[in-house]
């Protein structure tokens, strides 16, 4: 099995607080099929106003320079195409990305780094969302959550 982990952050064109309770909802949800349509599995997404966290973990033939420019320049585009802001504004991301190896051991630690970043950013939180729902338990297991919260083992397609 391989384990290829990456911690990827974006930000939001000039930094302002685009990202409302609709755009974070939307976008956790376009994300994870992006990445999955890629090869990837998003562990966890982190998120405030002004930028996105996610944590990933990629098949090792997964074009990571493909991945980044979907999940950016597509989902801006769709969110826009579909409305999905609940406060009406355009969302636009900034030039590039920061992406970052993460060992094995420390997945838990980036996990509660990512879930913390509203404590983090108090000023940044989007008021009203809860929140990400990871699909994946527990460092170790990654063990997908199914729609009814059933676990299920993760698997690559072969290939």
């Amino acid at each position: 099995m391989h384990r290829l982990y990456y911690h990827v952050v974006w930000t939001t064109r000039d930094r302002r607080p685009l990202l409302d309770p609709g755009l974070a909802r939307f976008l956790c949800h376009y994300l994870r099929g992006v990445a999955r349509q890629e090869r990837v599995h998003i562990l966890e997404i982190g998120m405030v106003s002004t930028h996105v966290h996610i944590l990933i973990r990629a098949h090792p033939i997964a074009d990571l320079t493909r991945l980044l420019q979907r999940l950016k320049g597509c989902s801006a585009a769709v969110a826009n195409k579909e409305r999905a802001s609940s406060t009406g504004v355009t969302l636009r991301w900034s030039k590039g990305y920061s992406i970052h190896t993460v060992g094995q051991r420390s997945l838990e630690a980036v996990r509660q780094y990512l879930r913390a970043q509203p404590n983090q950013h108090p000023d940044e939180r989007i008021a009203g969302w809860q929140g990400d729902e990871p699909e994946y338990e527990g460092a170790a297991e990654e063990e997908w959550l199914d729609p009814g919260r059933a676990r299920i083992r993760a698997r690559w397609p072969r290939g």
